[in-house]
């Protein structure tokens, strides 16, 4: 029962996530916002709406390596899992702004990251703890990334969307709510039914967070960037990928961090070292590359180093 309660929280943090994303652009585009506004905003998060229920409820409830396992493992999976895969359905070549400036700012959040997790090593504190001050540094980034992808969309306009189906402000509503509820109940079953199976089968939190958990609540962006790759739309699935790598350190853990200072353990350093190679890695193959393209043997060997990845945190424990 344990297993089925928590695979029915990925389907329900999934499909919420959905139709939180389409009533809000639905909401959106009836006052006429912009399109690529939509996109970048609602739909990054919206995607990212999974990882923040999860580890928000876990921070809540003190579970601090559930929290942050999530949001690593989530990074990890987004680059090495859903680009490698996408960059097998098709070759990704975006823009010189994605390469220049957004895979650099992943970058620099995965540092951040590292900074942050390591007060033994930097303040030579007793323990590692990423506080509420911490979360409103993070905040802070945030608010800058914001207001560059605003930046964006006023410069650009509306000549790239999102394909959405219209609908009726009672319906955009009704799919809102729908979505936030879903999302809430999902995310409470999945860090209840987390810890019971880390119980179960005498692991750890950290470790069913780095896979179950994170690939569960990476599914939205798999979905998103596999279709976008599928019909040759390499900067939303590139993008999407980034953006929402991004918002889970400065959004996601910023709030977390904020609602209850989280303990690092410092066996979090190996995953947050793999976080910021994968990030320097996905920058370097499309800067290295003509054109700034991630190829298809990029993508298989990604999705191999995640493989390896893998069955190193399984073996650790």
């Amino acid at each position: 029962m344990t297993y089925l309660l928590f695979a029915l929280g990925i389907v329900m943090l999934v499909k919420g996530a959905g139709w939180l994303v389409d009533g809000a652009s639905s909401i959106a585009r009836k006052y006429n916002i912009s399109e690529l506004v939509i996109g970048l905003t609602v739909v990054a998060f919206g995607t990212s709406m999974p990882e923040f229920c999860v580890s928000l409820l876990a921070s809540a409830r003190n579970q601090p390596d559930l929290a942050i396992a999530n949001i690593i493992g989530s990074n990890i999976a987004n680059i090495l899992l859903i680009l490698g895969v996408s960059a097998v359905i098709c070759p990704l070549t975006v823009t010189r702004g994605t390469t220049w400036r957004e895979i650099p700012m992943s970058l620099l959040a995965a540092v951040v990251l590292g900074v942050m997790a390591n007060d033994v090593l930097f303040n030579h504190t007793a323990q590692n703890v990423i506080s509420r001050s911490d979360g409103i540094v993070l905040l802070a980034f945030l608010t800058i990334f914001m207001a560059y992808i605003l930046g964006i969309a006023r410069a650009v306009g509306n000549s790239q969307h999102p394909a959405t189906k219209e609908r009726t402000i009672p319906t955009a509503l009704g799919l809102l709510a729908i979505g936030v509820l879903m999302l809430s109940l999902g995310g409470q079953m999945i860090v209840e039914c987390a810890t019971a199976i880390a119980r179960l089968l005498g692991a750890s939190e950290t470790l069913i967070g780095l896979t179950i958990v994170a690939v569960g609540t990476s599914l939205p962006e798999l979905a998103t960037s596999a279709m976008a790759a599928y019909r040759k739309n390499a900067d939303i699935a590139v993008g999407n990928i980034v953006g929402s790598n991004i918002l889970n350190i400065f959004w996601i853990l910023g709030i977390s961090a904020t609602v209850h200072p989280l303990h690092v353990n410092s066996g979090a350093n190996a995953d947050v070292l793999v976080t910021v190679l994968a990030t320097a890695a996905l920058f370097a193959f499309m800067l290295l590359q003509k054109g700034y393209e991630l190829k298809r043997w990029h993508g298989m060997l990604f999705v191999s180093t995640y493989a390896v990845y893998l069955v190193y945190i399984i073996q650790r424990g």
